[in-house]
């Protein structure tokens, strides 16, 4: 580490998705507001505008972003085939579902019932990723 490197926040966890969107300052500002998410650091933007590399703890977790640089390989490309699950309790789940819905999130599945038992739900953020909501019965 030189004298330049800012400290790494630790990682909680032990898997870390680490998205590429199109907007990483955007989407941390988002997911504070619909996740409650906490930025624990985050690399300056470029004069594009461009961030690589913000760090986020959301319900006890680390979730990472940053922007595409096709210049370098990694351009765009739009979320799929992955969801983001938290698992929350019993009686967290409904503040969690009215937060997210009311900063903007999208309802793909409504929170309810499901066959497993716990109620759950999908939602779909301005970003193009889905997260859902798990959480066991009372």
């Amino acid at each position: 580490m030189t004298d330049q490197t800012p400290p790494r926040p630790k990682v909680l966890g032990g898997l870390t998705p680490y998205l590429q969107v199109d907007g990483a300052a955007k989407a941390a500002e988002f997911y504070k507001k619909a996740f409650g998410a906490e930025e624990v650091f985050a690399y300056p933007a470029d004069e594009k505008g461009r961030t690589m590399h913000i760090h986020l703890y959301i319900n006890g977790s680390t979730l990472m972003l940053g922007d595409a640089f096709p210049e370098h390989g990694h351009p765009h490309q739009a979320a799929q085939g992955y969801t983001l699950q938290l698992h929350l309790g019993s009686s967290d789940i409904d503040a969690w579902w009215k937060r997210a819905v009311d900063a903007g999130c999208v309802i793909a599945t409504p929170l309810q019932v499901m066959f497993w038992g716990d109620r759950w739900g999908q939602l779909k953020d301005p970003f193009g990723v889905a997260w859902a909501m798990n959480a066991p019965m009372e």
